[in-house]
């Protein structure tokens, strides 16, 4: 009688979560395995003080194919950000919306002075050549494809002007890409720009963090086993068998290592662990780093954006200021102001001068009024927060079978990096597992 296969899943990200759940519901026996105490990988929530911080920056676009397919959206309970953002510069704040999803915006939007007309008619143009991509990534990222090119010159053959590209598109992507320069490749651009169009910017009423949760849930519902506190230290491939032994560190526990043997591994781990295990070099490796720093402000402090972002027009400062309590008020107690800041790079501020930048921005965005003191509470200085996506980078990525033997790879770098890349390389990496364990 056949056994039925083992699989490990090495990496308790949103890849590997959603490789665990598949792999499962496939009929094959699953462990996944999670060096730290909680799974989510880069997606986490921190509760403290009645305050919820997520791990950086991090939303949710609900019109990304994997979102809607592996995550019930009415479960997490979604708070959605106000479409388009509030364009702040010293002395001036202005309004930018998408007036066919929100009518209310749709004056301040068509006479906001930082952006031209003939950018909103080229804006409208845009929308209507993109409308739909949204809906196949793989087509949008394909390998195949020779029109790669940087965001800046995208936009700039299509005749947008420097105002609105430096004024709107270097802030607002740069949250996005990490890089305000507009260098990350166009299919980024065009790919989160149809999204945008066509769905929600949001996040969980109990913060990120409950989309690894709602995955960890179903991933066990499917049969999966789900272990912490679980380091791997190699990965070896027996020609003799065909099987893989993988070595666990329990260092923790006994001082000795174990080994398990099983038909076949995914590797879901971080870039940089991923290649040490597997070996295959066209891993990315080359991070984008951020900082983000939260900041309480006693009483529920309004900074009139109406759910928006506010992108800093100056590459002095943080990129953005986000709004936190306003779009979701469970992140912070009753009577209290939560706002995020994030700047891009690595930072070598410390903690407060960075929160004095922050107070300096705001102060200068708000002349009319008093901002208030901002008491930073929680700051994420994050030296991979994704990997770095030039134009022609896509060619160059692994595929889930790169490695050798039955080791197969999950993570966004087999992509795109963003959590819509994550989840479909965790499904992927299940059905060429399933299939080459069915041959």
């Amino acid at each position: 009688m056949q056994s039925t296969p083992r699989v490990l899943v090495v990496g308790g990200g949103l890849a590997g979560l959603v490789a665990a759940r598949h792999l499962a519901g496939g009929g094959v026996t699953v462990s996944l395995l999670e060096r730290r105490d909680t799974v989510g990988g880069r997606v986490q929530t921190i509760e403290r003080d009645g305050f919820r911080f997520d791990r950086g920056f991090q939303v949710l676009f609900t019109a990304y194919p994997a979102v809607q397919r592996e995550l019930d959206l009415e479960a997490l309970d979604l708070r959605a950000f106000a479409p388009g953002a509030t364009i702040a510069r010293p002395g001036h704040r202005s309004t930018l919306s998408d007036p066919l999803r929100e009518p209310r915006a749709a004056l301040s939007t068509l006479f906001n002075p930082d952006i031209t007309v003939g950018d909103k008619r080229r804006v409208l143009s845009l929308w209507r050549e993109l409308r739909g991509r949204e809906r196949d990534p793989d087509a949008v990222f394909a390998a195949d494809r020779d029109d790669d090119s940087t965001i800046d010159q995208f936009l700039r053959d299509r005749g947008f002007s420097d105002r609105f590209r430096e004024r709107f598109v270097a802030p607002f992507y740069g949250g996005i890409t990490l890089d305000r320069s507009l260098s990350t490749s166009s299919r980024v651009f065009e790919y989160t720009f149809a999204a945008l169009a066509s769905g929600s910017t949001a996040v969980p009423a109990a913060g990120m963090g409950a989309i690894p949760a709602q995955l960890t849930d179903r991933a066990r519902a499917a049969g999966a086993t789900i272990e912490t506190g679980c380091e791997v230290d190699a990965i070896e491939h027996r020609q003799r068998d065909g099987a893989v032994t993988v070595s666990l560190d329990d260092s923790h526990s006994d001082g000795g290592t174990t080994d398990r043997d099983v038909d076949a591994v995914v590797v879901a781990a971080d870039p940089p662990a991923a290649q040490s295990l597997t070996g295959v070099s066209t891993i990315p490796t080359e991070g984008r780093a951020s900082t983000t720093q939260y900041y309480r402000l006693s009483g529920r402090t309004t900074l009139d954006t109406g759910r928006r972002l506010l992108l800093n027009v100056s590459d002095d400062g943080p990129v953005h200021v986000a709004p936190h309590s306003e779009v979701a008020p469970e992140y912070a107690p009753p009577d209290e102001t939560l706002l995020s800041a994030t700047y891009l790079g690595h930072r070598e501020e410390s903690d407060q001068e960075l929160a004095d930048r922050t107070q300096a921005a705001l102060e200068s965005w708000y002349p009319e009024r008093a901002v208030g003191e901002l008491e930073p509470v929680h700051t994420d200085r994050i030296e991979f927060a994704q990997f770095a996506q030039p134009p022609g980078v896509y060619e160059r990525l692994p595929d889930v079978r790169d490695p050798e033997g039955p080791v197969y790879l999950a993570g966004d770098y087999t992509r795109w990096s963003s959590i819509q890349g994550a989840m479909e390389s965790g499904r992927q990496a299940a059905r060429a597992v399933l299939e080459d364990l069915s041959r």
